[in-house]
């Protein structure tokens, strides 16, 4: 069994075949997401043409993705014109073999839950936090996408309601207090040199850059103790480059368990382990089952 591989991001393509057990032809190409959803996904046919041949793709993508007809129900603008492009018909007319598609996200969580931080548990919640935060719900070693296939947007929780008057407006959501993104332009009002989460924690023993940090990590664990008592999991995994920061996952752990009810505070917490290859361990997996199913 031959299974080649795509994680479609807005900067970057990552590429890879399975062969029993192992990666190889592992490579990374510019999505060039600018050109629109229809080049990206001509590209992505070319990608795997040069690949040679296979036993069945895997996509994983950024977007709200239907994994039952393998189109992106709904991107925004990092991939101009992506919504409503039919990835799975398309490639499997080009290639001829089965095309299994899934949210990035999401195929990161089976990832992590297959060879990764969450490999021990059956029910996991897995969240992101970069330019927005992406979150994925894995209970009793399944995914759930609920009733459209979109369960998981946890970057639009609402946690503070009274600064969202108007429903189009994004204030009051999640991903625009706990996102790196959100960090760093809180930094910025004070040092405008600084430029990503990377120098935000070189220089957090300034107490003004402490503070901020600090603010930023309850607002992370906001969203967190909604989200362990709705979904009681066994394990919170967290990901992202700013996790990386063995500071944050432990601060985050300590102030969201002081804040749960008791019954809930055995939730363990986890760093992503996989990094930048989550995705395509995890849509790997999902196409595997797949094959298995059919």
């Amino acid at each position: 069994m031959r299974i080649l591989a795509l994680d479609i991001g807005g900067t970057s393509i990552k590429a890879a075949a399975w062969e029993e057990g192992m990666l190889s032809e592992i490579r990374e190409y510019d999505t060039l997401a600018g050109e629109g959803g229809t080049f990206v996904l001509n590209r992505a046919g070319d990608i795997l043409e040069r690949m040679g041949s296979c036993d069945a793709i895997g996509i994983s993508t950024a977007g709200q993705i239907d994994s039952a007809r393998g189109l992106v129900s709904y991107a925004n603008e990092n991939i101009p014109g992506y919504t409503g492009i039919e990835i799975g018909p398309v490639l499997q007319k080009r290639f001829l073999v089965p095309v299994v598609v899934e949210n990035d996200v999401n195929a990161a969580a089976i990832g992590e839950g297959a060879c990764g931080a969450a490999r021990r548990y059956d029910s996991y919640l897995c969240l992101t936090y970069g330019t927005g935060v992406g979150g994925a719900i894995v209970m009793n070693g399944e995914l759930y996408t609920g009733f459209c296939g979109a369960a998981g947007e946890v970057g639009s929780m609402m946690i503070h309601g009274t600064e969202s008057p108007l429903m189009d407006e994004r204030k009051g959501y999640y991903e625009e207090y706990a996102s790196t993104k959100a960090l760093v332009a809180s930094v910025k009002h004070i040092d405008p040199a600084i430029q990503n989460g990377r120098e935000v924690f070189a220089a957090k023993e300034r107490p003004e850059i402490g503070k901020i940090v600090e603010e930023w990590i309850w607002e992370i664990s906001h969203g967190l103790v909604t989200l362990i008592h709705i979904f009681n999991p066994q394990c919170i995994v967290l990901g992202g480059g700013v996790m990386n920061q063995d500071y944050v996952v432990e601060r985050v752990e300590k102030v969201t368990k002081s804040r749960v009810m008791p019954l809930f505070r055995n939730v363990d917490f986890r760093r992503a382990h996989l990094g930048n290859a989550a995705g395509i361990w995890g849509i790997i997996h999902l196409t595997l089952k797949r094959l298995e199913l059919e």
